[in-house]
């Protein structure tokens, strides 16, 4: 696959990404281009909790075909949009 072809695939599930958590978990103060790309999530990131959490797994299984299948792999796939995305790309079912 052309490395720009997979660069632009990331950028466009970042964005997507970012959107849906503004979205599922009511972000109303936040708009997605506030989120940064390698900002925590949790924490003293954007403060989501483990019920957020819950609602991220939904979300990439309904909006992307990906499951996370463990708590510790959920960690670090859950830092950032960056890892987000790059779950994604990585295990996602091809179209």
């Amino acid at each position: 696959m052309d490395p720009n072809d997979t660069n632009a695939e990331l950028e466009e599930i970042k964005t997507k990404l970012k959107r849906l958590l503004v979205e599922q978990l009511s972000l109303e103060d936040l708009d997605p281009s506030d989120i940064e790309d390698d900002g925590e999530l949790f924490g003293e990131g954007l403060g989501l909790d483990s019920l957020d959490a819950v609602e991220i797994v939904v979300m990439l299984q309904r909006h992307f075909g990906v499951e996370v299948k463990t708590a510790h792999q959920s960690r670090e796939v859950f830092r950032s949009i960056n890892t987000l995305a790059q779950y994604i790309l990585d295990h996602r079912a091809p179209s």
